[in-house]
């Protein structure tokens, strides 16, 4: 919104007992334009109470005065009285409707009233006043972009950067749109300019994803360090930290995130970062730590369980934490199938490290749950084939090993496991096939690895996408 009033006074319906009128309302007696000044001096220094009752004494003798209704309107936004602002401003226009400022500031009134389409009408009609006038553009541009129309907010945000290139939030505004249009060296250009008048986090933040998508790697690392250190926010340490991650320097990506979790000891989405980098680096039960401290904040991440349960296949040392933890998640998600899943295999991994007595039948009911909420995961099938093969049913079995396959070919374990079925069912020459694809298979682990590093930029992306932990 215009903070900024036109000074400019029109003439004031003459009234007599003015003067009067204003020392009753317990103001000194002074000329409406004094008054009016006064009220604008209060206006930018903050006396917004003062102000409203500076202009509401004058209403009396300015009933269709463009200046006084509009700055009493931008006086009760200030004050939040959102709704006395639309009525003042709405009048103002109609009473100026040729005024691009008195529109910008009504839009943006509407905009504060959550009047998306009526705000956008009102920086449309600015713009065929003044299509130069700084004001609408970025007001429409920043509406655009919000909205997610980034490709017709861009060029708004470009002539508001023409009007004035020093005007800091739209000129990021207006790099950021480049960026996301893929106009790279566009938007670079536009955030120098920026940081010769202001060197901020989020700028070199930005440059960053640019060197990224450059593939200017060692660059990006730098400027997203640049940005930590001016802003050590928990979005700047996150995405240094997971820069780190990303390109495989663990220890240094441990320290980054060992550091913003001591500062944000709340952030789910660090603690899991901080469990990738230590599962990476081979720190198992440190990594499991990790994510069940993540798990704690957040207990319906489904990025967290995937992680803990990878990380818990390498650590069972605190199998009760880990169960508890995939307890309340599958709990929380009775429909969520990898929850389920989850949940039987911490179960049945878990008490078997500590040499008690596993529930089988608990653990069958609940990877049959989850094969029942999804029949298409693998990992189920093949687990359930496990639990019948350890029990010596291979008539369940089998089946499960084939319907895991013939959803994924490339799971060497099925394929190992189902040849070691034929072999105890006397059927060789199927036991032979199946191990002959084990045996081609045998390099699947680095299938597994490239699957986690995916994982892992998944999650990245993910939750630099919803920084507030929400997957």
């Amino acid at each position: 919104m215009s903070k900024k009033p036109r000074l400019k006074w029109s003439m004031l319906m003459a009234v007599s007992g003015c003067a009067a009128l204003l020392c009753a309302q317990g103001l000194p007696n002074q000329s409406p334009d004094t008054t009016y000044q006064r009220a604008v001096a209060d206006y930018n220094a903050g006396r917004y109470p003062l102000a409203a009752h500076r202009l509401e004494a004058l209403l009396p003798f300015a009933a269709r005065n463009f200046e006084v209704h509009e700055l009493l309107g931008l006086v009760y936004a200030s004050m939040s009285e959102n709704a006395k602002a639309l009525d003042q401003l709405q009048f103002a226009v109609q009473l100026r409707p040729d005024s691009a400022a008195g529109r910008v500031n009504l839009g943006a009134i509407l905009l504060q009233l959550g009047k998306g389409t009526q705000a956008a009408g009102q920086f449309k009609k600015a713009l065929q006043l003044e299509p130069t006038n700084y004001d609408a553009n970025h007001d429409l541009g920043d509406l655009y972009a919000k909205t997610g129309q980034v490709a017709e907010a861009q060029p708004l945000l470009a002539a508001a950067y023409q009007a004035n290139p020093h005007a800091y939030d739209n000129g990021y505004n207006f790099a950021m749109a480049d960026f996301l249009l893929g106009r790279l060296d566009e938007a670079r250009q536009v955030i120098q300019n920026l940081g010769k008048e202001k060197n901020t986090g989020e700028l070199h933040n930005l440059l960053a994803q640019i060197d990224e998508k450059q593939g200017h790697f060692i660059d990006a690392a730098n400027e997203y360090e640049a940005a930590a250190h001016l802003d050590p926010s928990e979005n700047n340490l996150f995405d240094w930290g997971s820069e780190m991650l990303l390109h495989r320097t663990y220890e240094p990506a441990i320290t980054i995130f060992q550091a913003a979790v001591g500062r944000y000891p709340n952030s789910a989405r660090l603690d899991i970062g901080l469990g990738l980098a230590l599962y990476a680096r081979g720190e198992y039960d440190e990594a499991v730590k990790a994510l069940l401290k993540a798990a704690v904040l957040s207990p319906s991440d489904p990025r967290c369980f995937y992680f803990l349960s990878k990380a818990y296949d390498s650590s069972p040392n605190q199998a009760d934490e880990v169960i508890q933890a995939f307890r309340r998640y599958a709990a929380l998600e009775p429909e969520n199938a990898l929850a389920q899943y989850y949940y039987a295999l911490s179960l049945w991994k878990g008490h078997r490290s500590q040499g008690s007595a596993v529930d089988m039948h608990h653990v069958e009911s609940l990877l049959k749950r989850a094969v029942s909420l999804n029949d298409r995961l693998p990992e189920a099938h093949l687990q359930l084939g496990d639990l019948y093969a350890d029990q010596h049913m291979y008539e369940k079995s089998v089946p499960e090993y084939e319907h895991a396959l013939a959803l994924n070919p490339d799971l060497s374990d099925a394929h190992y496991r189902l040849a070691t079925d034929y072999v105890h069912l006397g059927q060789k020459e199927k036991a032979e096939q199946e191990f002959a694809v084990y045996q081609k298979l045998r390099t699947a682990h680095l299938a597994e690895v490239d699957k986690e590093e995916a994982q892992i930029k998944q999650f990245v992306y993910s939750a630099k996408a919803a920084p507030s932990g929400n997957p």
